[in-house]
């Protein structure tokens, strides 16, 4: 039977390559990081192919420098039908130190997909402790004001 790795953490070291105009990481470059490991931590639950399909909750407490040693922690908060929520946090410092702190947090939702790009139904999973009774509870109300904005603005349109 497959062993369902329910969360990940990826480490490395941020580069000048990343750096904004301010010279700190551009916010790009971690959206992207929280991207690749919210993507790995689906895929390892669900073992398909998934797809982003929202990021909410997004919160930038702190920049990263460049060379600060970061990690990118996922971890799976709420299974529906063929859909996955993965919590993310970055946290980055100074790799002489080994001190990191809390950068940024969001929340992705993923759904699994076949080869032909359809929705396929994912192994449910269930919070076990508080703190993941928390996670689920939050990542289902950030579901509710994702939809409750859509209805109010449509899927597609921006109130100015």
């Amino acid at each position: 039977m497959l062993e369902r790795e329910r969360e990940i953490t990826l480490r490395f070291l941020a580069e000048p390559k990343d750096v904004n105009f301010g010279g700190k990481v551009h916010g790009g470059a971690v959206m992207k990081w929280i991207d690749q490991a919210g993507y790995a931590c689906a895929v390892g639950w669900s073992g398909q192919y998934c797809v982003t399909i929202y990021v909410g909750g997004i919160r930038f407490h702190r920049p990263v420098l460049i060379g600060n040693m970061v990690e990118v922690s996922a971890k799976l908060v709420h299974t529906g039908r063929t859909s996955l929520h993965v919590a993310v946090e970055v946290s980055a410092g100074d790799p002489k130190e080994g001190l990191y702190t809390r950068t940024t947090q969001c929340m992705i939702v993923f759904v699994a997909v076949d080869e032909e790009g359809a929705p396929v139904e994912v192994t449910r999973w269930e919070p076990q402790t508080e703190g993941d009774i928390a996670l689920e509870r939050y990542a289902k109300k950030l579901m509710e004001l994702q939809k409750a904005t859509e209805k109010e603005v449509g899927p597609h349109g921006v109130v100015l």
